[in-house]
């Protein structure tokens, strides 16, 4: 699914790189509000659903090869992590639905979760 598909299901305003959603395919998403758990389980190519706004959660995207991050609960990135953005050419989205009721829009509409490995629990 293109970006811009991924924006429309979930009503997302795009905060930067209108111009690169037709150009990025998403397979799978992570959502997460620990920094450790993105670093632990998200996996390159997969889009980053998160709470987070500060400058290194964009940082973090670029260490992982994540090709954009959507900001959930109308949740508004610092300026600085727009800034970033803007400079490596990542797309921000900013959603209004909860982490949970857009992971479950994304799921329905074929988005693969990351893998998790087995805890054996």
């Amino acid at each position: 699914m293109k970006l811009r598909d991924v924006a429309q299901s979930i009503r997302a305003e795009v905060l930067y790189g209108e111009e690169l959603l037709d150009t990025i395919d998403i397979e799978c998403a992570y959502g997460a509000d620990l920094m450790s758990d993105v670093l632990a389980f998200a996996r390159p190519g997969s889009l980053l659903l998160t709470g987070l706004t500060n400058i290194q959660i964009v940082r973090t995207a670029q260490m992982l090869d994540l090709p954009a991050v959507v900001f959930v609960r109308g949740k508004k990135p610092q300026e600085a992590a727009v800034k970033l953005a803007s400079q490596i050419k990542m797309p921000l989205l900013l959603c209004q639905m909860s982490m949970f009721e857009t992971c479950g829009i994304l799921f329905a509409k074929g988005i693969l979760p990351c893998h998790i490995p087995d805890r054996g629990v």
